[in-house]
């Protein structure tokens, strides 16, 4: 049987489809398969702005009859003089059979009464109409709604209709004061209202009778043609792909289409970032290039009917745009009236946030941070005698008027363009009258990038002073937080702690910045030494625990996630050491590179047989040897394993302080021959006290040597 659950509602957020879209599919598939509905479904999702709906096929019409025992009164209260009692005849008559027909069975409890009893699968339809409207409440919003009082049902918007069909039937739900029937709804404009769904498998057909596409994929391939068609019109010209917004349009449609529109070419002169943000932001309108990527004076937009013919939408577009354009030319040229480096004294009035204070606060700590971590990458080149890698002056002038943006009109009004308007007016700007001008460019460059990455798909800054200027940022903004006590539990990041930390990870790992995560957020919080802030932080919040966990868990999703590392290499480079972004990638890539081989697949065994015979002995208290006395070494196998530890544990330092992790680990492989000899030759707990606690110091010993490029305990072995 074939089954459809529509859920009609006002328009909801484009934002919240997908994710709303998604969860109610899957709430319904495991509802099938957790009810025994399910035989081998296939479940379709669709939304558009008015709905959500899922199309689940193979449902059965009930569930299957099961036989199950059920466990009554223990034997000793259900016989009394070799009679039943009350408690054996009540049992009896609840699973309706005789008292002699009960089943005597043993349990780890001992001797009790059961019987098996036969329990009839329930209708489909019966289960779906008393779950389903749980499932329906249950779907997650970011922001919800009530509107039939506040002790009523909540959700994102209005609910309007529901459509339940079971094959050709109704399932008799309600929900939000609606009873559920077979009739839909069609486009707001372009139908004449109610569309009957006469069987589940009908209902794209059918909803396209009343000018609705609910297939998403099937509207972004329409919207694309349209786009498409409308370009063509003009020489040269194609549309800027931008999927973002292509997904927003095909949430906001339900029979979309597109018309072209045009501007005046004089407002070409403003920025393409200024006319691109307020085109895709605030309109929805997709831009128009040339061959060469250069912005033409024409745009895009999706419509939610079916054209334009009379061009009465289009002339009301192109004036919103021009209103628009208007807008932002003036507020370009107001802001040039007050430099950048006049408003840093602005920023006192503008709140980072309430506890940890105004934004030139943080500018002044932003500072110092930077400067602090040009220190610690320059030294490091200055150790590995090589070229300073960033220039600290660049770095600290970009910390200097990086937030200044935030008090000009444009980004008041445009709050999108922060950090990018700041860059382009440091650019045109005479930020300083004795600065040459390459470096005003790289000035106006890092402040440009230094809110990216904003998403693990986003690109870093450009330059390195970019990437520190960003770095110091968001490190200022995780430590003041943590501090506070405000990290995020949970789903719930109000303050996007992840994705700032996230960004500090990418950042680091893909500009090689030689920075421990440990120092970096150590003087990020001393910058709070003394200030009116320090004094609101939570006493309780234990820094330097918190941070590192956290970040932790951000350099594992790197790995994993971006670099696409096994959860097991991860886990073990990690066990090793998770300070060092740049050396955790190079040792994950290294133990990447020989897992699988015979030697490193057995060193990995040999390995967890360590760890846990040295468990088992502190689990019961035996005595490990405070340092391993090589002269106590009684059998051939453990000198031998105690000589080729000493041998090679200088080596693969040497190799590790290189990071040379290829040749290291190609050493630590050859340990395989004396470390299999010893577990074949060797009985570690023995009776004799001072041998066995010698002998746990060789595990201990060869475990602490060979475990700091990775603990390869962690390894997932072939049948481990």
């Amino acid at each position: 049987m074939d089954f459809l659950l529509e859920i009609g509602t006002e328009e909801i957020p484009a934002r919240m489809i997908d994710g709303a879209r998604e969860e109610l599919a899957r709430r319904v598939g495991e509802l099938l398969t957790r009810e025994r509905l399910a035989n081998g479904s296939e479940i379709t999702a669709y939304s558009t702005p008015r709905r959500l709906a899922v199309l689940a096929s193979g449902v059965a019409a009930a569930q299957p009859d099961v036989s199950e025992q059920v466990t009554g009164p223990s034997l000793k209260v259900a016989y009394k003089d070799g009679k039943p009692t009350p408690a054996a005849e009540a049992f009896a008559r609840k699973v309706n059979v005789g008292v002699g027909d009960l089943e005597k069975i043993t349990t780890p409890k001992g001797e009790y009464l059961a019987a098996t009893v036969q329990r009839k699968g329930r209708a489909a339809s019966d289960i779906l109409a008393e779950s389903l409207p749980k499932e329906i409440a249950g779907i997650y919003w970011a922001k919800s709604m009530y509107w039939r009082g506040k002790l009523a049902e909540r959700f994102v918007r209005p609910v309007r209709w529901l459509v339940t069909l079971l094959d050709g039937d109704i399932v008799p739900l309600d929900f939000a004061g609606i009873r559920a029937g077979d009739t839909s709804e069609g486009h707001r404009i372009l139908s004449s209202g109610e569309v009957p769904i006469t069987r589940p498998g009908e209902y794209a057909e059918a909803l396209a009778t009343g000018w609705v596409i609910v297939s998403g994929e099937d509207r972004e391939h329409r919207i694309r043609k349209a786009l498409d068609a409308a370009t063509r019109t003009i020489s040269g010209a194609r549309w800027r792909e931008d999927k973002a917004l292509l997904d927003t349009v095909v949430n906001l449609t339900e029979f979309p289409s597109a018309i072209l529109g045009s501007f005046d070419p004089e407002f070409l002169s403003l920025p393409e970032e200024v006319l691109v943000t307020v085109m895709r932001d605030h309109q929805k309108y997709f831009a128009l290039e040339d061959a060469q990527g250069k912005l033409l004076p024409h745009f895009l937009t999706v419509l939610n009917t079916d054209g334009d013919p009379d061009g009465l939408i289009r002339h009301g577009n192109e004036r919103v745009l021009r209103a628009r354009f208007n807008d932002a030319r003036f507020f370009w040229d107001t802001d040039q009236k007050i430099p950048l480096r006049e408003r840093v004294a602005m920023l006192k009035s503008v709140t980072f946030q309430k506890d940890l204070g105004s934004y030139y606060d943080k500018t002044l700590r932003v500072q110092h941070l930077v400067s602090k971590i040009c220190a610690v990458v320059n030294y490091q080149a200055l150790v590995e005698e090589k070229p300073l890698v960033v220039r600290p002056g660049v770095a600290f002038k970009a910390a200097h008027l990086c937030k200044t943006d935030l008090t000009t009109e444009l980004v008041k009004e445009f709050t999108e363009l922060q950090g990018i308007i700041g860059g382009l007016y440091a650019r045109v700007q005479e930020i300083d009258p004795i600065v040459p001008r390459p470096t005003i460019d790289a000035i106006a460059l890092a402040i440009y990038d230094h809110y990216k990455p904003e998403s693990m798909d986003d690109d870093v800054p450009r330059s390195i002073e970019g990437g520190v200027l960003a770095v110091a940022d968001k490190a200022d903004s995780i430590a003041g937080m943590f501090a506070l006590g405000l990290q995020p539990t949970g789903s719930k990041d109000p303050f996007a702690l992840r994705r700032a930390a996230n960004g500090i990870v990418k950042i680091i790992a893909e500009h090689k910045l030689p920075l421990p995560l440990s120092k970096l957020f150590a003087d990020a919080r001393a910058e709070y030494a003394g200030s009116e802030a320090e004094r609101r932080f939570d006493s309780k919040v234990n820094f330097e625990e918190a941070i590192a966990s956290f970040m932790r868990e951000r350099l594992e999703f790197y790995l994993r996630d971006a670099r696409g590392f096994a959860y097991d290499v991860v886990n073990a480079i990690l066990a090793a050491d998770a300070d060092d972004v740049v050396d955790a990638i190079a040792r994950a890539g290294a133990v990447s590179a020989v897992r699988g081989s015979e030697d490193f697949t057995s060193i990995c065994i040999a390995f967890k047989r360590m760890k846990n015979i040295l468990r088992q002995a502190a689990e019961t208290k035996k005595s490990i040897g405070v340092e391993l006395d090589m002269d106590s070494l009684l059998e051939d196998a453990e000198k031998a394993v105690g000589a080729r530890m000493l041998e090679t544990s200088g080596l693969v330092q040497a190799l590790r302080d290189r990071r040379d992790y290829a040749r290291a680990l190609a050493e630590i492989s050859r340990l395989r021959q004396p470390v299999d000899t010893f577990f074949d030759k060797v009985m570690v707990m023995v009776d004799d006290e001072h041998v066995r606690a010698n002998r746990l110091a060789l595990l201990r010993d060869l475990l602490s040597e060979f475990s700091t490029i990775a603990d390869f305990s962690e390894i997932v072995t072939e049948g481990k």
